[in-house]
């Protein structure tokens, strides 16, 4: 069904991005247009949503240019669910940044930035064309190194050098695979890739070529042995932007490998072995980097890479009930990692560092946000019946059914290593006394009432989502299982772009 609306949360956030930029140094205008051009942009998401669950699969054609000569737009439900997920995410960050960044970051431009990756995002969920997917790739991130070195401090400035340079990495291996893509097939809408590979009569090449969008994504996802970028530098940036990257960035990866291996190349029995060796690695080692943090946003960030190894599992499986659990892990992580660096924001507000040897007594002192922070906390963790525990129990079911028990021992490693982590940082951050000769830094009592509630309004948000997403499982269950269903058998979304009678 073709639709000309599928574009709205792409041009909401470009048409705020060009307004903020008109009013750089009004940055209390800025704020307002932020957390507005977010609302709006949600709202356009939960409708765009609500269509496809209805009509089935969305398409645009640019410029009413027929596919596969033009470039298309395509809405189905994956890509739906996820623009509606990183518009909750924005929404909440944006609220965020509003109070949680200086005057001094908004005048370097950080609200226009924003919104451009927002735009790039979004755009990157919703194009039926691989070389558009490319395009949007790099918008996301120009814009990601942009906010990465914003306030030009030396630890952001060598954490975006590292960031850059494996991004850069990435795209490189992404383009070459697209350019052997069309060389061999003559076109580049995936929809049409889909048809068209399969008369390729060089399947080794076939393979080869799968390996470059293997590495180039793996990057993006930050997989085993290719994340070591990833907890060198989402520490070092301002928290609304450690947000940002740390629920939506790794995600395109694993969003991208969804569709490509769904779509263009089914995996083989080397790519699925492939995979899981990936991820089994990529849970174990982010783990065991976590286990000996001591500042929370380190450890946070090799929680990503842990639990990214989860996902890739669950690809690795390839089945319609693992397909399942990783796209709901996929929809719960992007909530809770969104909020735990929020939540690693307000810590360093409330004590002025995240060293955990230095931090203690919160609990104490702030009881009511330290109890919506547990919340978060113990859906990280996967404490039934909150939003971690149901894709778990779809990845151990089909991995016990595929006799996959690497990945199982791993499953376990990784969900007990996580438990352990986040234990110790409650002892050590909450519940225990604040050590003698540390000096407080509470940079929260002093704070105008507005500024805390908008400081404490997106945790809220988030963990308000993170509960429905647990409590209502069997309605995202159902969501989940649609999904998987479109990624199993690809017919509708290849007749949606290309016309029935394809």
């Amino acid at each position: 069904m073709i639709d000309n609306h599928i574009l709205g949360p792409v041009f909401i956030h470009l048409f705020t991005a060009i307004i903020q930029l008109i009013c750089w140094r009004k940055t209390v205008t800025q704020r307002f247009l932020s957390v507005g051009g977010s609302l709006l942009g949600l709202l356009l998401a939960f409708r765009l949503f609500s269509r496809v669950e209805e009509n089935g699969i969305l398409t645009m054609n640019a410029a009413n240019w027929d596919a596969p000569f033009g470039i298309v737009f395509v809405a189905d439900l994956l890509s739906v669910t996820l623009v509606l997920l990183t518009s909750i995410a924005g929404f909440a960050v944006s609220i965020f940044s509003s109070v949680g960044l200086s005057r001094q970051r908004m005048l370097y431009g950080y609200f226009p930035i924003f919104h451009f990756l927002i735009m790039g995002l979004n755009g990157a969920f919703l194009t039926g064309d691989i070389f558009n997917l490319y395009v949007f790739f790099e918008v996301i991130i120009i814009a990601s190194f942009v906010l990465m070195t914003l306030g030009g401090r030396k630890a952001q400035l060598e954490g975006a050098v590292k960031y850059m340079a494996m991004n850069i990495l990435a795209s490189t291996f992404f383009l070459t695979g697209i350019a052997i893509l069309y060389g061999i097939t003559g076109t580049l809408n995936m929809a049409d890739l889909a048809i068209k590979i399969q008369a390729v009569q060089n399947k080794t090449l076939i393979g080869i070529t799968s390996c470059f969008f293997i590495i180039g994504f793996g990057i993006k996802s930050a997989v085993f042995p290719l994340y070591y970028w990833l907890p060198s530098s989402y520490h070092t940036p301002p928290s609304a932007v450690a947000a940002t990257f740390g629920g939506l960035l790794t995600k395109v990866g694993i969003y991208a490998l969804l569709r490509v291996f769904s779509l263009i190349f089914i995996p083989d029995d080397f790519t699925r072995t492939l995979l899981m060796v990936m991820a089994v690695f990529t849970i174990v080692t982010g783990g065991f980097g976590a286990l000996i943090k001591t500042n929370v946003r380190r450890l946070f960030s090799y929680l990503i890479v842990c639990h990214i190894g989860f996902m890739i599992g669950g690809i690795a499986l390839f089945s319609q009930v693992a397909l399942m659990g990783t796209v709901f892990y996929l929809i719960h992580d992007i909530m809770v990692k969104t909020n735990m660096f929020l939540i690693a924001g307000v810590i360093r507000q409330l004590r002025g560092t995240l060293d955990m040897n230095k931090l203690g007594g919160l609990y104490k002192d702030y009881p009511k946000i330290s109890l919506l922070i547990a919340l978060v906390l113990f859906s990280l963790v996967g404490i039934p019946p909150l939003s971690g525990f149901w894709p778990k129990i779809l990845l151990f079911q089909e991995a016990f059914t595929q006799q996959q028990y690497f990945f199982v021992i791993a499953l376990i490693i990784g969900s007990f290593v996580t438990m352990y982590v986040i234990a110790n940082m409650w002892a050590q951050v909450f519940w225990k006394n604040t050590p003698e000769g540390v000096t407080i830094d509470d940079r929260f009592k002093p704070m105008q009432l507005y500024r805390k509630l908008l400081m404490i309004l997106p945790i809220a948000i988030l963990a308000a989502a993170t509960l429905y997403i647990g409590l209502n499982a069997e309605r995202v269950v159902h969501v989940a299982e649609q999904i998987s269903n479109e990624l199993m058998d690809t017919t509708p979304y290849i007749n949606a772009v290309l016309g029935t009678n394809r």
